[in-house]
Formats: C-alpha cells, structure tokens, sequence
C-alpha cells in the first residue's frame, strides 16, 4: 500500500507541474524515472492516464478520476497523519519552504537553522527563488511572497512592511558622480532585473505628487537579486532594491541611496500558506517560529 500512495502523490505532482519535466525538476529526479514509474503506475492499473507529449499532456478520463479521488485520499491521509502528530509534543516530518533569494540567505536559512535545532525530528528543504512563489505550482508549504499574493485562498501574515530604493557603492559616486534627478539617470549605469523574458528597465518615481517613469539602460541585467546587488557593492552601477536588502550595507556606508527624495515603491513581505485548518502540526509550528522570531533577526 506505500508504494500505492507513493504513486499516488507522484501523479498529483506530476499533474501540478503540467509536464513530466518540470515534475522531474521539482521532485529533484530525472525525466526518464519520472517517466517509469508513471508507466509502471499506468501497467499496474490497466489504463493510460496521461496522453503525453515531450512540451505537454492531456489527462484521460482514467487519469481525471484518479485525479479526482486520489486527491481526495491523499488530503484524507494527509489530515489523518495531522491529528495522530498533533498528540506529539515533538512535531516530525518534512517542510518545504520558497523564499526569495537574498532575503532567504540572509535571513531565513538561520531561522529555519534555529527551527530544525529546536525541532530535530522535523527536516526541511529552503527552495530560494526569485520567481514569484507559488505554493500549489511548486509543491510548497510555506511561502515568502513579495506584496499580496493574487490568490485570495492563500492566508497571508505580513511580516515586513518597508520600500524600495535605489542604491550605488561610493566608488561608483567617485568614477561617475551622483544624479540629483530621475531624468539624470540617463547618464548612467543601472543594474537591472530580468524576470521571465521581461527586462524591469522602466523605474516610477513620485515626488511633490507627480509620479514619473523613467527608462533606464545599463551594461549589467541578471534574473538574481542577489547578483544585483553584489554588482552595486562592486562600483558596477546603480541598482533597485528592496530595503530589506541593502539597508545594512547603507548603514555601514558600503552603499549610498541615490534620489533619496524621490519616493519609490512601497512593499511588504508576506508569510503565505494554504488553510490552516489542514496543515499538518510541523508546518503550523514552522508559522509560528517564523511569525515569533522574523523581527529579532
């Protein structure tokens, strides 16, 4: 029967990931053993589930039942395994956590550190990402998110309300000088953020009440924040960042705010997670600590 519900929750995955690929990628396997074991899965029953393709699929009727029910086993498994723990003064299990890349280093790999040290029993895999988390999408438990996320059945805690700021190293200021308005940007080098295809080149700034959207260009783009922000600290530019980021660095003088008095974007940071009602007793646990803890880091 292990082997059964084993199955069972690699079809649910397969099926969340939209191809057997990006499964593969989540489940930190590779193609050709997602693909057996969905075979033998498919041997065992007697029924193609997935009409599949090498980009995509299509589930079958079979496979649309089995979705359907299976789901539903698995939630009954997975609520039943939650009353049985909540009786353990000691919460146990595995805990998958998204968090944005930098601040996740920074911050949450020690929290989540202390976490496991108070909590032996229980593991937990820190996904770092700068792609917008997405807790069914990705398999997750818990989430950091950036703002409010859209899905409006995710409960979401805010943990951090700050702002966004644009930033550059002193050697920089030296080599290039400093602009005194947006439009001076121009001039200069700016270090942006790539998500997807998208390059964010238009930064918005508000002041006296007026909003402006300034395009900016610079040598240096990259998809991680973190590598941004290093390039900022190594005299390579000017950079966009999240307080929350920077704000030590500005502190101790290794980076100075630029435009200080043309206000940026105002953001928050959110802990999400799906119905508290079904999580399991680790992961309402983990929210706890979190929730208790964030502010002493």
């Amino acid at each position: 029967m292990a082997r059964e519900i084993e199955d069972l929750r690699l079809f649910t995955r397969i099926v969340a990931a939209g191809s057997l690929s990006e499964a593969a990628r989540r489940l930190n396997t590779s193609l050709p053993s997602v693909s057996r074991r969905l075979a033998a899965m498919e041997d065992r029953l007697g029924v193609r589930l997935i009409d599949r393709t090498t980009r995509r699929f299509d589930l079958t009727e079979e496979g649309r039942l089995l979705l359907e029910r299976g789901s539903d086993i698995l939630n009954t498994l997975d609520q039943l395994e939650a009353e049985v723990s909540a009786s353990s003064q000691s919460p146990s299990g595995h805990i998958r956590v998204g968090v944005p890349m930098e601040i996740g280093r920074r911050k949450f790999a020690p929290l989540i550190a202390n976490f496991c040290r108070l909590h032996p029993l229980v593991t937990i895999e820190l996904v770092l990402n700068d792609s917008e988390v997405d807790i069914i999408g990705d398999d997750l438990d818990v989430g950091i998110h950036v703002d409010l996320p859209a899905d409006d059945t995710l409960v979401a805690h805010k943990l951090l309300a700050s702002r966004r700021v644009l930033c550059c190293s002193p050697d920089y200021i030296r080599d290039h000088g400093i602009p005194v308005k947006p439009v001076d940007l121009a001039k200069h080098n700016c270090i942006l953020l790539v998500r997807g295809r998208h390059v964010f080149k238009r930064w918005k700034f508000l002041h006296d009440g007026i909003v402006e959207d300034i395009e900016v260009r610079g040598s240096l783009s990259s998809t991680s924040s973190e590598v941004a922000h290093d390039w900022a600290l190594a005299g390579m530019g000017i950079a966009l960042k999240a307080f929350w980021d920077v704000e030590e660095d500005i502190a101790q003088g290794r980076l100075v705010e630029v435009l200080p008095t043309f206000g940026q974007d105002f953001i928050d940071l959110y802990l999400i997670y799906a119905s508290w009602k079904h999580l399991p007793p680790r992961v309402q646990v983990f929210i706890k600590h979190v929730i208790e803890n964030f502010e002493k880091l």
